[in-house]
């Protein structure tokens, strides 16, 4: 009787373990989903976030039976890795926008800093730069620096205002800070998803898929291999090939170049024994 009550308690707890880790499987995707109210900040910093990664992670290995394993918590734990490397890819994507804006913007800034000097010394087709200018600068700049070419004197209000609105608008093109900022935001997220491919990715391999999902798996490509058939489509590469391929095998060390630190002293949720 009492090995019946001792194994009756091990199911049970099995059964919540499997619905907390399915929750924090949920609460992870929502943390690093772009359009959630709540996310992640700073990595680095976010302990509660590493320590539901961390009891994903140990429920993934440490589980007793790996042939049984719940084919739901696999689908999650699945769905999860493959959502954080799409969201990866998009965000190198994002960064690499922001990473030609921010040459751009330098550029920018040498030419309009040129600018600024052709009109200051009144040289010869000065208003003709001004008039060309007018196709990448806006207005304000171009009205600027035609108050400081038709100047007769550099002490009035008006010139000194012009000189300054452009000065301005120079020193702001070369910080770059509204993309530094986006920039930053968007690398720390990528460092949360690159966090979750490594770990993971790397514990879910360890486990057979289950029947469940075996089977759908062999359904649903039985079907993709009909519809390719009729409209010759290129099959996408598997999520395993775009995670080694990915960025984020290399994110931690070559992008980001961040160290994680996890603590391990306190038993996770999803030891299931």
């Amino acid at each position: 009787m009492l090995r019946k009550k001792n194994t009756g308690i091990v199911n049970i707890r099995m059964v919540i373990t499997e619905e907390k880790i399915l929750s924090n499987i949920d609460k992870v995707q929502k943390l690093i989903n772009p359009n959630s109210k709540k996310q992640i900040v700073q990595l680095d910093d976010d302990a509660y976030f590493k320590d539901l990664i961390e009891s994903i992670k140990m429920y993934l290995i440490e589980y007793p039976k790996k042939k049984n394993f719940p084919a739901s918590v696999y689908k999650a734990a699945y769905g999860l890795v493959e959502y954080a490397t799409n969201q990866f890819e998009e965000n190198t994507k994002q960064i690499e926008e922001l990473i030609r804006q921010r040459e751009k913007n330098i550029g920018l800034s040498a030419e309009l800093k040129e600018l600024l000097q052709t009109v200051t010394d009144k040289e010869k087709d000065w208003k003709v730069y001004v008039k060309n200018a007018s196709k990448v600068f806006p207005e304000d700049m171009i009205e600027a620096l035609g108050i400081i070419g038709r100047a007769k004197t550099d002490t009035s209000d008006n010139y000194k205002d012009a000189v300054k609105l452009v000065e301005a608008r120079i020193s702001n093109l070369e910080a770059n800070l509204h993309i530094e900022i986006d920039m930053e935001r968007i690398e720390d997220r990528s460092k949360a998803l690159s966090y979750i491919g490594i770990e993971v990715a790397d514990a879910l391999k360890g486990i057979p898929t289950p029947l469940e999902i075996v089977e759908e798996e062999q359904k649903a490509k039985v079907e993709q291999e009909q519809y390719l058939e009729e409209t010759r489509v290129e099959v996408k590469p598997s999520l395993w090939q775009r995670i080694k391929q990915s960025k984020v095998a290399r994110a931690l060390t070559y992008l980001f170049k961040i160290r994680i630190t996890v603590d391990t002293k306190a038993l996770p949720e999803g030891k299931g024994e």
